[in-house]
């Protein structure tokens, strides 16, 4: 990071804030507050309960660890904006920023690509399925499923650094990669191809988690267990899919192709949906879906309850 020209980045998204700051702050401030509650609440059911320590709910369990990792990048940071006059950040606070929710992105897809693979190993290969996806193998495919995103998001932040800048001005409400390099006034032709090839490569991640269930709805169709199981562990992960893919896909192409003529509200939406959405639904809508996650939560609740019940009476 050697450009000594820009030392602050200006946020000018926020511009378009200015007349409802207050409500705005409200809303980030409940929303992040129901994002930690959710996502802690499951990580610590399913971490405390060892008859869920298997492959999917370790599975989700990282999925609320990722959710919020990516989080604590982005709402502190816009809560003290909407609070301030003047909406800055460094130009090392801004790589920073960018690499910790980019890099959250893509794990969320790296996730839900084993968590495919994993239902289909359960159902289309029941008999193999613990010997395949036993403790040490599941280990390491969670381990990949951060190591390569942050490899990937570390490479896109070398060579982002290495250009010279020629503005200050990032038109929306946090850094994101592709608006630092439309600063740029030296060529981005390395960034736009490594950009391109990771976008392709999460896409991949599409194809493959789609094709996975393409298999799982054959096989499923052919039992009634099979079926079952489809509906209780298979749908929820789905949804989630269905909604990261949506969020992050306005973002990135709105980001790179979208029309200036947009107004900055609507921009301002679609660039914080994959921040907002998926890591307050996804707990929610696993909490509410898988039977066994939503009968420990219930049960961790009423313990929880009748343990400050006892200690107001003492």
């Amino acid at each position: 990071m050697s450009n000594p020209l820009v030392v602050v980045f200006t946020l000018s998204g926020f511009n378009a804030t200015a007349n409802y700051r207050g409500t705005l702050l409200s809303l980030t401030v409940l929303t992040y507050c129901v994002i930690l509650l959710v996502n802690v609440c499951l990580i610590l059911t399913i971490v405390l309960d060892k008859t869920l320590h298997e492959p999917m709910y370790i599975c989700l369990c990282n999925l609320c660890v990722n959710g919020i990792y990516g989080t604590v990048a982005f709402y502190p940071k816009f809560a003290s904006d909407l609070l301030s006059d003047i909406q800055v950040i460094s130009y090392v606070g801004c790589f920073l920023q960018y690499f910790v929710i980019y890099s959250y992105a893509t794990i969320d897809f790296s996730i839900l690509a084993l968590m495919a693979y994993d239902r289909y190993v359960a159902i289309c290969h029941p008999l193999k399925y613990h010997s395949i996806m036993s403790t040490r193998r599941t280990a390491a495919f969670v381990c990949l499923t951060w190591l390569v995103p942050l490899g990937c998001e570390v490479i896109v932040v070398s060579l982002t650094s290495t250009l010279d800048l020629c503005g200050s001005q990032i038109k929306k409400l946090y850094c994101e990669n592709w608006a630092v390099v439309k600063l740029a006034c030296s060529s981005t032709m390395a960034n736009n191809i490594v950009g391109l090839l990771v976008i392709s490569f999460y896409n991949g991640h599409v194809v493959f988690i789609l094709s996975s269930y393409v298999r799982v709805v054959k096989a499923a169709l052919s039992s009634r267990d099979s079926m079952r199981k489809f509906t209780q562990t298979c749908v929820p992960h789905l949804l989630c899919l269905i909604n990261v893919t949506a969020a992050l896909l306005f973002d990135t192409m709105y980001s790179r192709y979208g029309s200036m003529s947009v107004p900055q509200n609507v921009r301002n939406f679609m660039a914080i949906q994959f921040l907002m959405l998926p890591p307050l639904l996804n707990p929610i809508i696993y909490g509410l879906i898988l039977t066994k996650i939503r009968t420990r939560v219930i049960a961790l609740c009423l313990m929880a309850g009748q343990r400050i019940k006892l200690s107001l009476k003492v």
